[in-house]
This record gives C-alpha cells, structure tokens and sequence, in this order.
C-alpha cells in the first residue's frame, strides 16, 4: 500500500516539472510566432507581385483596346 509520504513526494516530483514544461511550451509559441510572422511576409511580398502583374495586365488591355479602336477608326 502506498503511504501518505509516497503520495505527496511523487506530487512534489510532478509539480517541480511544470516550470520546465512553462518554458518548453512558451519556447514552442515563440516559434510558431516566427514562422508565423514568416509566412506574413512571404503573403505580403506575393501580394505586391500579383498587384504589379495585375496593373501590367491591365495596362496591356487598354493600349491593345486603343489600338483596336484606332484601327477601327482608320477604316471607318
């Protein structure tokens, strides 16, 4: 049978532990922070690529619109 003394010795192990276990977790946040805030950049600089190509694309429509209408015109 398991006594008093047992009991409370093997609580005491297991609450020594938690600081250990505190640190590792919040090592473990940090580091998904991180990647996180990785990731975030990554989004960011995609974002301002597909803007530019966006503003390219459309920038083409519109002279190869004008130079349809100018040659409808010529010929009109």
């Amino acid at each position: 049978m398991v006594t008093l003394e047992e009991r409370v010795a093997y609580l005491e192990g297991q609450v020594q532990q938690y600081p250990q276990m505190f640190l590792a977790l919040r090592e473990d946040i940090a580091q998904v922070s991180r990647r996180v805030d990785r990731i975030d950049d990554r989004v960011d600089r995609l974002d301002d690529k597909v803007s530019r190509q966006f503003i390219w694309l459309v920038g083409i429509q519109i002279t190869s619109l004008i130079a349809m209408l100018g040659t409808l015109l010529a010929h009109g």
